[in-house]
């Protein structure tokens, strides 16, 4: 811990709030290991495992959930990076884009900086690429990924206390959260070093780990239609989201933090919040509207994968279950084949049985037919005996 927040330890007013992190990481010789990473790995593990329980109790496997995380852990980082790159240009960039940034720093995620709108936006796409891949449907198993995505959205959130950053205005509400004098931003760095603020990233996690328990109890109790619980984990995310943002002070001094829309000053998340919720509960009534409405179309809608396909086996890779599919298909085409050729087979040998039988039959006809080159007798008077009248 820094001599500053040493000092501010022994204010009695600080040891009511919520205390700063002692380190951001750990010192490992040539690594240092950032706590704010340990806690987006964390969040990604533990998703994982309670997607996997949840797509299990629906039918499908783990490993289809190992062939989709593949794909959504690596373009929801792009993504997530690439949204806080663009909102947050200053330190890459310089302000308004006039070239005094680091473009290294880019890369350096360990410091912080994944956007959630990005992470879930390109990490959306690569559970559909995986979900088109592998034959699973899209909205069945992004209804069984939610609840794990928001349980990993509560858990990493920790990883902004970590880093200090994340934090609202002046209070005095006794969970307060004192952050040391270096990671204030401007407007509030004159404050005493005793002045707590509001820990918004906790704020986060709390209205975050609701979400959760009131997602797993809609997921097992209601499958009405495919979809409509993703929607609806957007909806709730971005309706806390929208109120969590109002609080915050950090990074008041960005250029794009702020965008003034019909007379409204509000902060860019709090805008794609906004946005986002109307868009999620437009979707929520077009699905509700499509739900089932027989038996039939009901069962249709529980089936979580397309037709042909099913979960693959446990502890078999993609190209395993790939090379099984095709091997199967070749061995269905094999049996057609076998099944024309037997047809073939007995229609041959009926037309062998009906040419046997056909002399026969005509053996039996030339029996009564008479033959064309023996003359016919006719009845009237014999030629010669007309002959031997004239002579």
């Amino acid at each position: 811990m820094t001599s500053t927040a040493a000092a501010a330890a022994t204010d009695g007013d600080l040891l009511a709030g919520f205390p700063a992190p002692p380190s951001s990481g750990l010192d490992l010789g040539p690594l240092t290991l950032n706590f704010y990473a340990l806690c987006i790995v964390a969040g990604i593990v533990v998703a994982i495992l309670l997607t996997s329980k949840l797509w299990k109790s629906r039918g499908g496997s783990s490993e289809n959930v190992m062939d989709a995380t593949l794909w959504a852990v690596l373009l929801g980082i792009v993504g997530g990076r690439l949204y806080h790159v663009f909102s947050s240009p200053d330190a890459y960039f310089g302000p308004n884009f006039d070239g005094s940034g680091d473009l290294s720093l880019i890369p350096q995620i360990w410091r912080g900086g994944l956007g959630i709108w990005g992470a879930i936006l390109l990490g959306a796409v690569g559970v559909w690429f995986a979900c088109r891949r592998y034959g699973m449907k899209f909205g069945a198993f992004a209804d069984a990924v939610v609840p794990g995505v928001l349980l990993a959205q509560a858990i990493g959130r920790w990883g902004n206390w970590f880093n200090q950053e994340l934090y609202g205005g002046p209070t005095n509400l006794p969970w307060g959260l004192n952050v040391e004098l270096e990671h204030r931003v401007p407007q509030v760095s004159h404050m005493s070093e005793s002045t707590l603020f509001h820990p918004t990233f906790l704020y986060e996690s709390v209205w975050n780990l609701l979400g959760v328990a009131l997602l797993l109890v809609l997921y097992r109790r209601f499958q009405v239609k495919q979809g409509l619980l993703a929607w609806t984990y957007v909806a709730y995310y971005t309706l806390g989201r929208f109120w969590i943002e109002s609080l915050r002070i950090d990074e008041l001094d960005k250029s794009t933090q702020f965008i003034n829309i019909f007379g409204l000053d509000w902060r860019l998340n709090m805008w794609a919040s906004v946005l986002t919720f109307l868009v999620a509960v437009v979707m929520l009534y077009v699905l509700w509207s499509k739900r089932p409405r027989t038996a039939e179309q009901l069962a249709e809608e529980q089936e979580v994968f397309r037709a042909g396909h099913g979960p693959r086996a446990e502890g078999t890779d993609a190209g395993e279950a790939e090379l099984d599919e095709a091997e199967t298909a070749l061995d269905e085409a094999e049996a057609d084949e076998s099944e024309l050729d037997e047809a073939e087979a007995d229609e041959s040998d009926e037309s062998d049985e009906q040419d046997a039988a056909e002399p026969a039959d005509a053996e039996d006809e030339s029996s009564v037919i008479p033959d064309a080159e023996t003359p016919v007798a006719e009845d009237g008077p014999d030629p010669r005996e007309d002959s031997r009248r004239e002579s």
